[in-house]
């Protein structure tokens, strides 16, 4: 595993979106950010929480210039019970995404341990949290990534730092690779 460097690519992202056709990042890139929300799925009742929060806030960050995508390595079916459990109406839900994938953007992956407390059956295997801002020429701007479901990045506070970004041309952060 392999952590991603800010202001460097990010992996390469295209997955099949719930109501149809393609998420393909970096095609039609925010005018000021893409937020990359990599959740467990379906099976998560945080996530569940996490998503209607930023389904929320999703008017907040598209006056930003920041697009949105939640994604996950759920089939179809179970990404649309998710958008439908959000009340998904801003938020585009892609699904699919490969384990090697999800790797590739430095995800914990973890093994099945049944049914969850919401009574729906974890896949036998499947990446755990991710929030990412990516630049609109691919390079990674902010990374947070997961080894458990809880204690994620506050969307609210992710916009705070966005307009903080904005008015002082912040760069980002964590790009040094030297020695030390």
């Amino acid at each position: 595993m392999h952590a991603l460097l800010p202001r460097h690519p990010v992996p390469a992202l295209n997955v099949a979106l719930v109501g149809g056709g393609r998420y393909v990042l970096g095609a039609a890139p925010g005018e000021r950010f893409d937020l990359v929300v990599f959740y467990r799925g379906l099976h998560c009742p945080l996530c569940a929480k996490y998503l209607m929060e930023l389904e929320r806030l999703a008017p907040e960050f598209a006056q930003r210039g920041v697009t949105i995508l939640a994604v996950s390595s759920d089939e179809e079916d179970r990404a649309r019970q998710m958008a439908e459990k959000v009340q998904a109406k801003a938020l585009r839900f892609g699904f699919g995404l490969s384990l090697k994938g999800a790797r590739q953007w430095g995800l914990y992956i973890s093994t099945s341990r049944g049914k969850t407390s919401i009574g729906i059956e974890e896949p036998a295997l499947f990446s755990e949290p991710g929030v990412f801002l990516v630049r609109p020429d691919g390079t990674l701007y902010y990374g947070a990534v997961q080894t458990m479901p809880f204690a994620r990045p506050s969307f609210q506070d992710l916009l705070g730092a966005i307009d903080f970004a904005i008015a002082k041309d912040y760069p980002a952060r964590g790009e040094y690779t030297g020695e030390v």
